[in-house]
């Protein structure tokens, strides 16, 4: 039987891996993202999906995105909270407010509205999973990258508490904490942060690979096995975890 799944943020990178291995199994698939180029290559590249342009720090277009898939559905099976953003990387001295506070609004702010939606449908049915994207960087720490770890650890605390709140209605809560991701994503940030630290490029890119102990990257790909784990009857007793792929963090530190 198939799923209903929704992904915020699951146009490119780890949304749209997301979205593609669900959809590839048979899922019904519904996407946001609030890249309008991204959301319509999504669309194109997974016909029958509901593939719509909404950004998650804006309460507005998330409202109208949600009802329209309540109205398309009745109900959802999966919601994953994933649309994040790395935001600015300095040392917190040099850092502006409001660009501290535009990473949680994203981050954190964009897993509250789609949490407060997913909570309510699936407290009515009585089943449900839940499954938010956080980082490894919101259990350990990051030199230079304050906001994001900030936000990346409130979704671990998100994570545990609405595992609580949900737990006895039968609906499950857990996170996902990629490491360092192949992909655009991670070139963008590897640049950010040379330049914050004053490093190079290439010096930053061993640090990632230095700080793990199975000195490795992972791929969009692992995230996804994880998550179609975490989404199978396999995984029914699983909630409230926090759940690393990332070849296992020794540290960020540089």
């Amino acid at each position: 039987m198939s799923s209903r799944v929704l992904i915020t943020g699951g146009a490119s990178g780890i949304g749209f891996g997301l979205a593609r291995r669900f959809a590839e199994r048979g899922d019904r698939v519904a996407l946001c993202d609030s890249d309008p180029a991204a959301v319509a290559r999504a669309a194109e590249a997974l016909p029958g999906a509901i593939a719509r342009q909404a950004d998650v720090t804006d309460e507005a277009q998330m409202a109208a995105f949600l009802a329209e898939v309540e109205e398309a559905w009745g109900g959802v099976d999966v919601v994953c909270a994933n649309a994040g953003t790395g935001g600015p990387a300095g040392r917190i001295e040099d850092l502006d407010y409001a660009d501290w506070q535009a990473c949680l609004d994203v981050n954190l702010g964009g897993a509250f509205l789609t949490c407060r939606w997913a909570a309510r449908m699936m407290r009515a049915q009585g089943s449900g999973l839940i499954l938010i994207t956080s980082s490894t960087s919101g259990q350990w720490g990051h030199p230079y990258r304050s906001p994001y770890a900030a936000a990346k650890w409130g979704l671990v605390g998100l994570t545990k508490t609405l595992a609580m709140e949900l737990g006895p209605v039968g609906v499950r809560v857990n996170a996902i904490c990629p490491g360092a991701v192949e992909g655009d994503r991670m070139d963008r940030v590897v640049a950010m942060e040379a330049k914050a630290s004053g490093r190079d490029e290439a010096e930053v890119r061993e640090q990632y690979v230095r700080g793990v102990s199975m000195r490795t990257w992972v791929t969009v790909d692992d995230l996804a096995d994880t998550a179609l784990f975490l989404a199978s009857p396999a995984a029914s007793k699983m909630s409230g975890q926090i759940i690393a792929i990332d070849g296992h963090t020794e540290t960020n530190a540089p």
